[in-house]
């Protein structure tokens, strides 16, 4: 009892001395992060659905530890709360507290009613409110007090009346995308040098200013817009038809008869590129069935195209695609990407060219591409995936991403910039990227022995017998590490992964796995990410509309479960057929004491290990309770995967 009485007192006085130094820090803290703190907590107060997307912003705690909250030198700068499920009122006069604010991001919630009074932060840079239900008339003079802004997203709401004729004299601005709104009458005259324009899909009219001619036919078509005239659109202002043009991004308007056969040049050799991955896609699709991973067939391109020499990237792998994985399959695939900006880039902005990372695997350009031996490897989630065997000996996987239209140019950049920083063992780093609005291609080193799905369920040869328990743990534990790295490097992004799967881990020649589809949550519009990113089949989308960083843990229990039980989940397949519902099947065991009935028939030789076994799928089935609350955090996950012994 002494002893008890002991330990008590020692734990009192080290809770005692932890809120010393809490309360202590805190008394330290300077005025201004003190005023953020409070700050926040107000605007918190004001959101819908708060209290459970952000419980980290709580008091006594840093606020740049927050979920959503962006820092720079122990400063709140941004808040970046996208995709939460938010509503409610956002507290403006919390947000004028915060000195230091710079970029606002609720993209992607429920907020609806006029737009907040955000021409009180003079200061932010950046203004980001798509994908909400905010509506009515901006006052033509709301936007004169926010002379920083450099970027604005309204796009995608019911915004209604005339485009505020201050939104376009900002001085800085170099991002704005009003569409898919009911803004009507004439867009006025916008400054020569921005980057980035979309007004698509509104009640517009009259004749395009010659400024924005450049953004080509495809920011100004869609539903509404008929009564708009003048380039880049075929209707001329007095109601002849004009001639095609839809000239580069970053040429400028009034080009002469040399520059527009430039244009016509980069024109049709872009369509020679498109014509060529038709040509292969058409071909693919001689060959099908009815499973979702489909047929692969065997295609030579001999097509030529512009040579663009660019740097290339690291030796790191790529996901396999969807279409490799079926029993009986002798062939399988990657994909995945990134991009850095190194690498060289056509004068018209980019129509042809291919960003590459580094210059680690050897120099290739889209001529390469185009000539070398492909094949179709097959059409998943994300898209389509091609291998190409490149005659300088690099096998290479190409995938189409049709659905990453959520972000501009340059913020897409940036992500992918990121992308191109990380190194891990256990993380896919891309080999490069290509850039069109209408479609991304990510090119990813091809990996012969493909993935984990495909060894686990695909090949019931040499590969699959290899698959002895130290092999699985390492497996598991590898899977583990990688996104204990992309949770450090992702820190504030609601699924670091997003899309965790057996057909994204991808095994090197000693089975150390490799993370693909990784980060690609904030890119893609938000309806395709429900329909193809694995995230939105747990049962935290299904049952409570809602995606986290807990989400990604389920999906991990998954891969666990599907490891140790050597079933093929069917938690993967969209139509909820087929495939063993390994989830049910393991909680059903435990609950009846009967785990080592769900092991792999497989491991009977590795029984030795049967409790290392039992533990690790009590870990996943820790890591797939239904309930987020109720489950592991990634931290804890991973923790108890690495005391897992062999």
């Amino acid at each position: 009892m002494a002893a008890v009485r002991s330990n008590n007192h020692n734990h009192n006085r080290h809770v005692i001395c932890m809120s010393l130094i809490i309360s202590v820090s805190l008394y330290n803290l300077p005025v201004s992060l003190s005023g953020d703190t409070d700050a926040l907590l107000k605007l918190k107060q004001s959101l819908t659905n708060a209290d459970r997307v952000l419980d980290t912003w709580v008091p006594n705690a840093l606020p740049c530890s927050w979920l959503g909250v962006v820092c720079f030198n122990g400063m709140v700068t941004g808040l970046r709360l996208s995709d939460m499920g938010l509503s409610g009122t956002i507290d403006i006069d919390a947000l004028v507290e915060i000195p230091g604010l710079r970029t606002l991001s609720f993209t992607n919630n429920t907020f609806t009613g006029p737009i907040p009074d955000f021409s009180r932060l003079g200061a932010i840079k950046a203004l980001l409110l798509s994908y909400n239900q905010f509506s009515g008339i901006i006052p033509s003079d709301f936007f004169t007090k926010l002379a920083s802004l450099k970027k604005i997203w309204i796009d995608s709401n019911s915004f209604s009346g005339p485009i505020p004729e201050s939104l376009m004299e900002l001085e800085l601005l170099k991002e704005l995308h009003i569409e898919n709104n009911h803004f009507s009458g004439r867009i006025p005259t916008v400054k020569e040098d921005l980057l980035s324009f979309d007004a698509s899909n509104n009640n517009l009219e009259g004749p395009i200013p010659e400024s924005l001619a450049k953004f080509g036919e495809n920011a100004f078509s869609g539903s509404g817009n008929e009564k708009l005239c003048g380039k880049p659109l075929k209707r001329a202002c007095d109601g002849n038809i004009l001639p095609s043009f839809s000239p580069d991004k970053n040429q400028g308007s009034g080009s002469g008869s040399g520059s527009g056969w430039g244009f016509r040049m980069i024109l049709f050799l872009f369509l020679a590129v498109v014509v060529a991955f038709l040509f292969v896609f058409m071909k693919s699709r001689r060959k099908s069935d009815d499973n979702e991973f489909g047929l692969m067939g065997r295609i030579n391109s001999t097509d030529s195209m512009v040579d663009i020499h660019v740097a290339s990237s690291n030796g790191y792998r790529a996901p396999e695609s969807e279409g490799a994985a079926a029993a009986g399959m002798a062939k399988r695939g990657v994909g995945g990407g990134g991009e850095s900006n190194r690498g060289a880039r056509t004068k018209g902005g980019g129509m042809t060219d291919l960003v590459m990372v580094n210059d680690e695997r050897g120099v290739f350009g889209l001529q390469d591409l185009m000539k070398a031996s492909a094949e179709v490897l097959g059409n998943g989630g994300l898209g389509s995936a091609y291998k190409a065997a490149m005659t300088n000996g690099l096998s290479v996987v190409v995938k189409r991403m049709r659905d990453m239209n959520k972000m501009g140019r340059d913020v897409f950049d940036a992500e992918m910039k990121q992308f191109g920083r990380m190194r891990h063992k256990n993380i896919l780093g891309p080999l490069a990227y290509h850039y069109r609005r209408e479609e991304k291609l990510f090119v990813t080193e091809y990996m012969p022995k493909g993935s984990l799905l495909y060894v686990l369920h695909g090949d019931r040869g040499t590969a699959h017998s290899e698959l002895n328990w130290p092999t699985r743990l390492k497996i598991v534990k590898g899977i583990a590490r990688g996104l204990s790295y992309l949770y450090t490097q992702f820190s504030t992004y609601d699924l670091p992964h997003g899309n965790l799967k057996s057909t994204n881990v991808l095994l090197s020649d000693d089975y150390e796995p490799l993370l693909g589809d990784f980060g690609f949550h904030p890119l893609i519009n938000p309806t395709a990410a429900g329909q193809a990113m694995f995230a939105y089949k747990s049962p935290d989308y299904i049952q409570y509309q809602k995606v986290s960083q807990k989400t990604d843990v389920y999906c991990l229990g998954v891969i666990i479960l599907e490891i140790i039980t050597g079933k093929f989940p069917s938690q993967y397949h969209s139509n909820g057929k087929g495939g063993t519902d390994v989830v049910q099947r393991v909680v059903t065991a435990i609950s009846e004491s009967r785990e080592a009935e769900v092991i792999d028939p497989e491991l009977q030789g590795n029984m030795g290990s049967q409790s290392q076994m039992l533990q690790l799928i009590h870990i996943g089935a820790d890591c797939t309770e239904s309930n987020p609350d109720q489950r592991l955090s990634m931290k804890e996950a991973v923790r108890r995967i690495e005391e897992v012994q062999v």
